[in-house]
């Protein structure tokens, strides 16, 4: 059998402690190795036991968890989890994690109910493997076994029906991208969408990010960009040098009415074990654009995406994924290009020119 992942857990609450610890123990493929109040005990910790994968707060005594991160990703890189609070504060520190080298970004467990607890759990644990799964970036991989269903795991058909195969929208002069990212997507997209002109065709994109988090993202990448960055807003119109990134724990589907297209914001339950599921945008977009939608596929866990990329491949759009040198986690691309739904496969810096190129 596969090693169990490692994981050490740095935050000054023992509430959070203890209850990230009894999640993650529920887990048959993860060890909690041991926790620490704050980053001082964590790294004297690390010392004598290095773990695979680091779950740490950002806002913690003695040490801010965000200099903690930098002194990881310096001295002996590990894959770190933020575990932070959806505070304006707790978000805007967040992000900058991601700049300095964190894998993924998790919400603090609450108590709420039965399902609540479970979609928490399944989250957690996801982070937890995207972040082992993310080592080679890092360091050479451990052998890891695929990674099992823990939960039925429902589809798109819960959001919006299979689109028509015998109806397609008459073509029009502006073309549609729509984006779906996972582990290591928000670098990747900064990347992706710093190479568009102030006139890039409107772009939809669903990035897993919890609630909350998605706001600091489309503000911090507006800031960055030629384009407009925003979160997206139910009834919001797609348009030209404009990406709307899909709120956090909510779903985004692009649909048309005439030549306008626009997006609706809606409640659902989660879809391939996401909320928001890139299945859920791509389904819409095969639906409503079709040959008119141009479809990426970027780096992330799991299978989430690849189902609809197929859908869009299908109904005539172009379809392009990420490489897997340029992933952090080669999954949804892969499972997408095994689909047999994916037109072209790139590295991240040359899919925003190819995008432009196919949405002329």
């Amino acid at each position: 059998m596969p090693k169990a992942i490692r994981v050490l857990i740095v935050d000054d609450s023992a509430v959070v402690r203890q209850t990230l610890k009894e999640i993650l123990d529920s887990d048959s493929e993860i060890e909690v190795m041991g926790t620490a109040a704050d980053p001082i005990f964590a790294l004297k910790r690390m010392e004598s036991d290095k773990p695979d994968v680091i779950i740490t707060d950002v806002e913690m005594p003695r040490m801010d968890g965000l200099t903690f991160l930098r002194g990881v990703m310096e001295k002996d890189p590990v894959p770190v989890v933020v575990c932070s609070s959806k505070t304006e504060e707790g978000s805007e520190n967040a992000m900058r994690a991601l700049e300095y080298g964190a894998v993924e970004i998790i919400q603090k467990p609450k108590l709420g109910t039965k399902q609540f607890l479970e979609e928490s759990r399944m989250r957690i644990c996801d982070a937890v493997k995207a972040a082992d799964l993310s080592r080679r970036k890092l360091g050479k991989p451990r052998e890891r076994a695929p990674i099992p269903e823990v939960a039925p795991k429902l589809t798109a058909d819960v959001m919006l029906p299979k689109p028509d195969s015998g109806h397609v929208f008459v073509e029009t002069t502006e073309k549609v991208v729509v984006v779906g990212a996972s582990t290591g997507g928000t670098e990747a997209l900064k990347e992706f969408l710093e190479a568009f002109p102030e006139d890039a065709p409107g772009i939809v994109i669903v990035q897993h990010m919890p609630e909350h988090f998605t706001a600091a993202f489309a503000m911090r990448l507006d800031g960055l960009c030629r384009i407009n960055v925003k979160e997206a807003e139910d009834n919001d119109t797609v348009i030209r040098g404009r990406a709307l990134i899909a709120p956090g724990n909510r779903h985004t589907l692009l649909k048309r009415s005439g030549a306008r297209y626009y997006v609706e914001v809606k409640e659902g339950p989660l879809v391939c074990r996401h909320r928001p599921s890139v299945d859920v945008l791509f389904r819409s977009a095969a639906r409503y654009a079709a040959r008119n939608a141009v479809g990426v596929i970027m780096t992330g866990m799991g299978d989430d995406g690849s189902r609809g990329m197929k859908e869009l491949h299908d109904a005539g759009a172009y379809t392009i994924a990420q490489d897997e040198a340029s992933c952090v986690v080669f999954g949804m691309p892969n499972e997408a290009i095994k689909l047999g739904g994916v037109d072209m496969v790139l590295g991240l810096g040359a899919i925003a020119q190819e995008v432009q190129r196919r949405a002329r």
